[in-house]
């Protein structure tokens, strides 16, 4: 089996979480990370036994690397990302993709300029519970899906400084919307505030998809329980899942059904996915577009809250 080499870029706790996966996985090997803060590096070196590097630059220029995770903070991912794409190496950048949607369609150029895969850290898109959703839905068995509902709330956690929780929480809900619905919505109304932040930390959107069909995400850093949950309404049944238990109940008219889900991990699911595209020399199931229009979404959503308007994606 061919091996493949990889990176980390961006060593705090999600950093260290993906080059634990990575080292991990059948056929790929962890070659090296990076990280300015060298407690960090040090900390992951010494664990998962790969070379530690304090800069990006140094990283790609010495370390013989097939692909790379972008795992820092948001206003960084352009930067990051590009410089391992014109590198020409493939990229998973965690999310949200960049800072705003015209740095996200860049990255798109730049991977197809350079032939290298781009995707997008949306790991509840593998979480199980989704993934048998998702055929539940495509095999028809509740009927037309019209309303979806996502309840995505906690405590804001200290890492958070560069981006909101519309982007930090609400996106994933978004992407998991876009993929069950079988495309992007119309339009995004938004009622959001920061109560204890600098940016917004609690926020309800409705997402308008065609045929009158319904999204709805709330998300906050307020509750002090930690819920993840997600309702599929369709026109023969409801889809009820628990992200965190990966939990998936199926309810009809005549019967509740309970599929046997075994629980697995979903970063190793999403990390084995990149990896073994790139060996197959296929996209990612999730790409730098499912990136980019997740973003759209969000950013249209913070758009709406501030001017109190229903925002058509179409006109932006």
């Amino acid at each position: 089996m061919e091996q493949l080499d990889v990176a980390v870029i961006g060593c705090g706790t999600w950093g260290y979480h993906h080059a634990r996966v990575y080292s991990e996985i059948p056929g790929v090997r962890l070659e090296a990370v990076a990280d300015l803060d060298p407690r960090r590096v040090q900390n992951v070196t010494e664990r998962f036994h790969c070379k530690g590097y304090s800069s990006v630059e140094r990283l790609l220029d010495e370390a013989d690397v097939d692909a790379v995770s972008v795992c820092t903070p948001t206003v960084t991912h352009y930067e990051v990302a590009s410089l391992a794409l014109t590198a020409r190496k493939h990229v998973l950048v965690e999310k949200p993709m960049t800072d705003n949607v015209a740095e996200a369609e860049s990255l798109i150029k730049q991977a197809r300029d350079y032939g290298v895969f781009l995707s997008v850290g949306f790991v509840e898109r593998f979480n199980p519970a989704v993934q048998e959703s998702k055929r539940t839905v495509d095999r028809g068995d509740i009927g037309e899906v019209l309303i979806i509902h996502t309840r995505r709330v906690t405590r804001r956690p200290s890492r958070i400084g560069d981006v909101g929780v519309v982007k930090d929480l609400g996106i994933h809900d978004v992407d998991v919307m876009n993929y069950i619905m079988g495309e992007s919505p119309e339009s995004v109304y938004a009622r959001a505030g920061a109560h204890n932040h600098c940016f917004e930390d609690y926020a309800n959107m409705v997402l308008g998809y065609s045929g009158m069909r319904s999204g709805f995400v709330e998300t906050n850093w307020l509750t002090p329980k930690r819920v993840r949950t997600l309702t599929i309404t369709g026109s023969e049944g409801i889809i009820d899942v628990e992200y965190t238990t990966q939990e998936l109940r199926v309810e009809k008219d005549d019967h509740i059904y309970q599929p046997l889900n075994w629980y697995r991990e979903p970063l190793y699911l999403e990390l084995s996915d990149f990896t073994s595209a790139i060996l197959e020399k296929r996209k990612p199931s999730v790409t730098g577009v499912d990136g980019v229009d997740a973003l759209r979404v969000c950013e249209a959503a913070l758009r709406s809250a501030d001017t109190g308007r229903v925002m058509f994606l179409e006109e932006l």
